[in-house]
């Protein structure tokens, strides 16, 4: 009874397994094989390439509608400070000799007429010497009541006076000349801070040499790039607020200055220069600025950004043109505030339809039908 037990129990096991083979078997047999990719085509009609793509031939592929959209009243740019070059000022060596003393250092502030490197040179006595003759002689021709003598002798000791303005000397200083000195202090031609320093005591010069550079800070400039687009928004003399990093809580407030009449092809910009007020003088040259213009309302292009393909140096994009046909376009962009979304300069219009979602997929294929790896 027992081994007549086991042995059934055996078959219904061979059983069992030869079932579930055949059923194993049966649901290979019912796999289907994969399809295969279809291979994306190119139309060329009128000079364009077209790739012939439909909606459901990529699952996720959709279209999204390029809008014109209307600019608030504010526009934003970013800027440089610099320097007003009107503000700035360069004391050059105008003889041959050395430097005797110096007074101040880089980045001290300076006031106008304040002595800073004292020069040696024997031009400066020479000079000095003509000088003081031609005055002594002008007085004495001046008492001979002899006629001309007084004028010529006159025009002498202006020619001699221009001479030591010529070689630096300011007009104080040469009103106090009393005997000639191969010594001269060149002096601060403005008020400011000292942005460059060359003068070491001791050092040879000669005449072009450059000793000090002068810069004032307030006002300032910041120098801005500004979008072709936007040009018309703006006017020299308009109002605007400037925010550093520096200083994110504090506003600076200024106008345009200067517009840029060249433009950059590259780019489609141009620059701007804002003339700033600097209190405190926490603005300094080549820090970073956002700017805010206060403009008229304008409309500006805007596309998605996930529509936009970068390759390169350039941003391209996947139009819809209709009847399944997809065109590939170059896109010149601008800076938009908008989160997610770009304006588009160039390449797009209003109302033509994008690739958005797969769109480095449409871009694959792209290139694939042109023989190419994306």
């Amino acid at each position: 009874m027992t081994t007549r037990f086991i042995a059934t129990l055996f078959g219904c096991v061979l059983l069992a397994v030869a079932v579930a083979g055949c059923q194993g078997e049966s649901t290979t047999r019912a796999s289907p094989e994969p399809t295969p990719a279809a291979v994306p085509q190119l139309v060329q009609e009128d000079g364009h390439e077209y790739l012939l793509l439909r909606q459901s031939d990529v699952p996720g592929m959709n279209f999204a509608e390029v809008k014109d959209v209307a600019l608030p009243g504010i526009l934003e740019t970013t800027g440089q400070v610099t320097f007003d070059d009107q503000r700035v000022s360069t004391i050059v060596s105008r003889v041959q000799g050395r430097i005797e003393d110096v007074r101040v250092s880089l980045w001290d502030s300076v006031r106008r007429g304040e002595p800073i490197v004292k020069l040696y040179s024997p031009d400066f006595m020479t000079a000095e010497a003509e000088y003081l003759q031609a005055l002594r002689t002008s007085k004495v021709s001046q008492g001979t009541g002899i006629d001309g003598t007084g004028d010529l002798a006159a025009s002498m000791a202006a020619a001699a006076k221009r001479k030591l303005q010529l070689l630096g000397m300011e007009e104080g200083d040469i009103a106090k000349l009393s005997e000639p000195a191969p010594t001269v202090w060149m002096r601060a031609s403005i008020s400011g801070t000292v942005v460059q320093n060359k003068s070491l005591r001791g050092a040879a010069i000669n005449p072009g040499d450059v000793l000090y550079m002068l810069g004032t800070l307030d006002p300032i400039w910041i120098t801005a790039d500004l979008f072709e687009v936007d040009l018309a928004r703006v006017h020299v003399g308009q109002e605007l607020e400037a925010v550093t990093t520096a200083f994110p809580e504090q506003v600076f407030r200024g106008n345009i200055a200067r517009v840029s009449p060249n433009l950059d092809p590259a780019t489609h910009t141009l620059q701007i220069r804002c003339a700033v007020r600097n209190p405190g003088l926490k603005l300094k040259p080549q820090m970073l600025a956002r700017i805010k213009i206060v403009t008229s309302a304008g409309n500006a292009l805007m596309v998605p950004q996930d529509a936009l393909i970068f390759e390169i140096d350039s941003y391209y994009a996947y139009v819809e043109v209709g009847d399944g046909r997809i065109e590939r376009r170059k896109v010149t962009i601008a800076s938009w505030t908008e989160r997610g979304s770009v304006r588009v300069l160039s390449g797009l219009g209003a109302g033509d339809r994008v690739v958005v979602g797969e769109t480095l997929q449409v871009n694959a294929l792209w290139h694939s039908a042109h023989g190419e790896s994306s």
